[in-house]
């Protein structure tokens, strides 16, 4: 387990039967039923558009579909125009295959803001049909599921609070695939509980309780309860697992909460078999370790399984479990070896038969795969140069590898859904170059049928190659990256942008990234090093985190604009920094750095101050951020002095992630310092900026910004 993101790595209901073409409005916490939805032309896609599958002979097309090529053949587009298309949101931002492959339901953004869930037929009439709109606000249905044929899962988003109090939490809600008898699903407490749940609305543990088609298992946090006027007190408290009959909402418990529970893992047929505990310090910290415990089958007694230690830097040591397979009764999950993570199984009769399944020299296994209702694992994931899938099950491995000789452009293919019985799979294909094409394939007639574009409003627009490179830094060690130059171009004497990624828990990947094609489709090379302190590249790489080895990290990252400028592909003068979130603190510690390096500095929620940022995290936070001279000699704000360029920051107000007081002060010490600095503010977004307004403005605003700098 590691800290992802900044610790983080981002609805009403109303009984009236509306017409389709009236989709209910659902808001977290109020009754509204709200105006119908007007859905533009290129927000839904029809079905019926694609409907002529691609059959397959083995693995070979008998035709070909143009989503991703299309985008090869671009055309001269206006800056705003250009902004505006790739702001915009996913014209599908997730999308779900019903129990029997016949229904998909997807989320898509209203031209006014807010987004909507489409469901289409396509065993009938293959037309999107709205069943329910969100309006626009601070609130974002993330994604939908079918627990049956008729009935939807889905969760909404939203950040509460103010200021350095912000709280992210989402909610489960439940409706018809029709639209009709919307029900929030997350069990909150009553009028006598004790307190209120902030955090997650619950997890689905099961998707198949056996002989109980309309149930699920779902995680749920418990508080004790008291009633007024009584001596009458419910001391159950902590995190434990109900089953939920999804169509009518009766529930039971099954997994007794417990106070330190974070997890539960299940076998796919209705039973929890791994729970992890975190134990807690005398103030209710969480403490540096899991421990994980596991069931035989049919028993309802714990046996210890595995710890896992959380270090200082954020790194865990220790098995840590994914998933559980039934029928060959083990749990799959990672730990180091040689140190890198590689997979294991550990068998669950009693025995703890450990064996190794996977691993990879130079990276780390990330994950499983699994597909169906039972959640079957067919195989492992990892991401070297490129994201790559390892199949245990023979069929999916020929066809995965197929599927990918066969598509347009040999895009990734992801097993992202299945019917019940696996016949048909949800495929999702994508690249460098193209957002992605949803695709359904019935294994049965071997046809391979297009669905939807995930970005609809960037078809038609050329893209620019993605290229993995690596360059020195100056001890010598070879930095893993990715260069993308614009499309068409030779890669010498351009205007140029490093671009570190978030985390610093994370790196970057081989595949489309909308903020990095818009600035190499406006002409700029694009280099994300993957520097010292990313994961998934081994203990070793990480360090000690990007904090606290933030010199090693950020030297990484001024060494990739170096390297740009040694090699010709930046124009002398011609260098900028752009990142997001901890990439946004490496670029402006970057520029603290080494002020000389860039000529410009954007920043979109940044963290700018350690010493704020620990006071704003528990314990485990403020271990991974440490202690020591990196404080204040790693914090920007506290090094304001030192830059000399000018630097322009983005932030949401209510950002959970990071409080916007770290933009704030950032601005305020390099105004004292006498630098030129802009801050644009975004009332009620979050760390995601997840707007098309505001997204479009970022990009807009950092293209003009960064033009005027670097005298373009």
């Amino acid at each position: 387990m590691r800290l992802r993101g900044i610790f983080g790595g981002i609805i009403s209901r109303s009984d009236e039967l509306v017409a389709e073409s009236t989709p209910r409005e659902w808001k977290l916490g109020a009754n509204c039923l709200g105006s119908p939805a007007t859905l533009s032309g290129g927000t839904m896609i029809s079905y019926k558009a694609f409907r002529t599958a691609l059959a397959f002979v083995g693995v070979t097309t008998a035709g070909g579909f143009a989503g991703g090529s299309a985008m090869a053949q671009g055309t001269a587009v206006d800056p705003a125009s250009l902004a505006a298309r790739f702001g915009a949101l996913e014209s599908v931002r997730q999308l779900s295959l019903s129990p029997s492959g016949d229904k998909i339901a997807y989320i898509a953004p209203r031209p006014q803001g807010g987004a909507v869930i489409m469901v289409v037929d396509l065993a009938g009439d293959g037309q999107p049909k709205a069943i329910l709109a969100q309006r626009a606000g601070t609130q974002n249905l993330r994604w939908c599921a079918w627990p049956t044929e008729t009935r939807l899962i889905c969760s909404n988003y939203t950040v509460v609070g103010t200021g350095s109090d912000n709280v992210a939490m989402s909610r489960l809600i439940v409706l018809n695939a029709d639209g009709s008898n919307p029900r929030q699903l997350t069990a909150d407490g009553g009028s006598n509980t004790i307190g209120a749940v902030l955090g997650g609305g619950g997890d689905i543990v099961d998707w198949n309780v056996p002989g109980k088609p309309d149930s699920i298992l779902l995680s749920r946090y418990y508080l004790p309860e008291v009633t007024i006027g009584s001596n009458a007190k419910r001391e159950v408290n902590g995190f434990g697992v109900e089953e939920v009959d999804t169509r009518t909402l009766l529930r039971h418990n099954v997994e007794r909460p417990a106070f330190e529970a974070v997890q539960y893992l299940s076998d796919g047929s209705g039973n929890v078999r791994v729970m992890g505990v975190q134990p807690r310090d005398p103030d209710g910290e969480q403490r540096g370790h899991l421990n994980y415990s596991y069931r035989a089958p049919g028993s309802r007694e714990w046996h210890s399984l595995s710890r896992v230690r959380l270090d200082d830097t954020g790194m865990g040591e220790g098995f840590e479990p994914l998933a559980v397979d039934a029928t060959k009764n083990v749990v799959y999950g990672v730990d180091s070896l040689n140190g890198f993570k590689a997979l294991y199984s550990i068998s669950l009769d009693g025995e703890g038969t450990r064996t190794l399944v996977l691993a990879k020299d130079g990276v780390d296994v990330d994950d499983v795969v699994q597909i169906g209702r039972d959640r079957r694992v067919v195989g492992a994931t990892y991401a070297g140069e490129r994201r790559e899938y390892a199949f245990f099950d023979p069929e999916l491995k020929s066809l995965g590898a197929g599927l990918s000789r066969a598509l347009p452009g040999q895009p990734l293919v992801g097993f992202i859904g299945a019917s019940a019985d696996a016949n048909k799979l949800l495929l999702l294909a994508s690249s460098d170059v193209d957002p992605g094409t949803f695709y359904r394939f019935d294994k049965t007639t071997k046809a391979l049928a297009p669905l939807l574009p995930v970005r609809n409003e960037l078809s038609g627009i050329a893209m620019g190659q993605m290229r993995a490179i690596t360059f020195p830094a100056a001890d010598g060690t070879m930095i893993p990256g990715y260069l993308t130059l614009p499309p068409g171009s030779e890669g010498r004497n351009l205007p140029a942008i490093v671009m570190p990624h978030g985390g610093p828990a994370s790196r970057d990947e081989w595949g489309f990234d909308w903020l990095v094609q818009y600035f190499a489709v406006r002409g700029y090379a694009v280099l994300q090093p993957n520097y010292r302190g990313s994961a998934g590249l081994g203990s070793e790489w990480y360090r000690q985190n990007g904090f606290q080895s933030w010199r090693t990290a950020i030297g990484d990252v001024d060494d990739a604009g170096r390297w740009l400028l040694k090699q010709g592909i930046a124009a002398p003068g011609k260098l900028a920094i752009v990142g997001w979130s901890y990439g946004g603190y490496a670029a402006l510690q970057g520029a603290a750095l080494d002020p000389d390096l860039y000529k410009a500095a954007v920043a979109v929620a940044p963290v700018t101050d350690l010493a704020r940022l620990k006071n704003d995290v528990g314990q485990l936070g403020r271990d991974f951020i440490g202690s020591g001279p990196h404080i204040s000699e790693g914090s920007p704000a506290q090094n304001a002095e030192r830059i000399k360029i000018p630097v322009l920051l983005f932030h949401g107000d209510h950002d959970a992630n990071v409080d916007i007081a770290q933009s704030r002060v950032m601005r305020d010490k390099l105004k004292a310092a006498g630098k030129d600095v802009t801050l644009v503010e975004f009332p009620g977004l979050d760390h995601q900026l997840f707007d098309a307004s505001a997204r479009t403005r970022v990009l807009a605003d950092s293209d003009a910004f960064i033009r005027k700098a670097l005298g373009l």
